[in-house]
């Protein structure tokens, strides 16, 4: 987020999200009224320093990388605070002083132009990937050989390489609503069980939790690990992925060979309708699809996903944001287009 956008992430023992369903609207309440009187019995105050703890944790993950050409986008965000001494002098670092003005570029790289630096660095190093952490570094995406985005949803099917073939463990991983179905399925010849749920950590997390799934990952870039207390961990994510890359290199396949093995449809990406009448809108969607043709799956649990036998969408209302977000995906390119447009005209009755 810009500056502007400030805030804190809210956790309870164990790593537990606190969201507004599980607490947050509470402490909303709390906050808005009359301050309590002072209290009596004064607390304890206790000074911790995790910096050294969380390296060694860390340090578990991390694999001999010699002969990888790598270039990495701190943003000034707080990743600068670790992934040097990670990854030593080698790989070609942007942006690395932490500066909470973000002088370079927005810390969000779902934007296109806050990664446009990392690309162009990518192709004139002539890197094997590149790394780029948001702001708080909790968020961690990826561009291939060439300096083209991947799209973070990816990446979940990736991770599998790591924990399904290599650690060999049997369990489910989870996914949220508007991942593709090329990183179910093939995170399901793997032998994978795929939960999928809904967007955001409050929710991604708990879930994890819930069905002991072994990892989980979202599109906005959270990479869950049970191995984390299952929470979020994107200087992990970015460990284990880089060791697969290494591998992927030694036996001769890049970045892009092997992300092209997921990325198996035609897929609109996030786009976003400022729409005051959200679920009006929403559920003129779900009728007028439907009508078409029998869903072949439908999902109601974050706004609405529904496969049909070629393509489908999630429509659903933003957590944090006045917008109506819509994705799609198709067997085709021409699929895929013939439906955006009609999805577009349907909501342009509510713009």
């Amino acid at each position: 987020n810009p500056p502007e956008h400030n805030g804190m992430k809210v956790s309870r023992t164990g790593a537990l999200p606190v969201g507004y369903d599980t607490g947050l609207d509470m402490l909303e309440q709390a906050i808005a009224k009359a301050l309590p009187a002072k209290a009596i019995h004064h607390g304890s105050v206790i000074d911790f320093d995790r910096h050294d703890a969380y390296l060694t944790f860390q340090k578990q993950f991390l694999s001999d990388l010699s002969g990888l050409k790598l270039t990495i986008d701190i943003s000034n965000g707080m990743a600068g605070l670790y992934i040097k001494e990670l990854l030593g002098e080698e790989p070609v670092y942007l942006n690395e002083i932490p500066d909470g003005r973000f002088p370079a570029h927005e810390p969000n790289p779902l934007e296109p132009a806050n990664v446009v630096e990392l690309s162009e660095a990518v192709k004139a190093n002539g890197s094997d990937i590149g790394v780029i952490f948001d702001g708080d570094a909790d968020r961690v995406m990826f561009t291939d050989e060439h300096g083209c985005f991947i799209r973070p949803d990816l990446m979940i099917g990736l991770l599998g390489h790591y924990f399904l073939e290599e650690k060999k463990l049997k369990g489910s991983v989870l996914q949220d609503i508007r991942t593709s179905k090329g990183v179910t399925e093939y995170l399901q010849k793997m032998g994978a069980t795929v939960n999928i749920w809904r967007v955001g950590r409050a929710y991604a997390a708990l879930k994890l939790r819930e069905t002991d799934g072994i990892f989980g990952g979202e599109l906005a870039g959270h990479y869950y690990f049970r191995d984390f207390n299952y929470s979020d961990s994107a200087l992990m994510a970015c460990l284990l992925i880089l060791k697969l890359v290494k591998r992927f290199k030694c036996e001769g396949l890049k970045v892009s060979d092997v992300i092209s093995r997921i990325d198996t449809y035609s897929n609109s990406g996030e786009i976003n309708f400022r729409i005051e009448k959200k679920q009006e809108a929403m559920n003129l969607m779900r009728e007028h699809f439907t009508k078409q043709a029998p869903p072949v799956a439908f999902m109601d649990f974050d706004g609405y996903r529904i496969e049909f036998a070629h393509w489908w969408f999630n429509v659903r209302q933003s957590n944090t944001e006045p917008l109506l977000r819509l994705i799609l995906e198709a067997d085709t390119p021409a699929l895929l287009a013939e439906k955006t447009t009609e999805a577009r005209n349907l909501l342009s009755q509510f713009t």
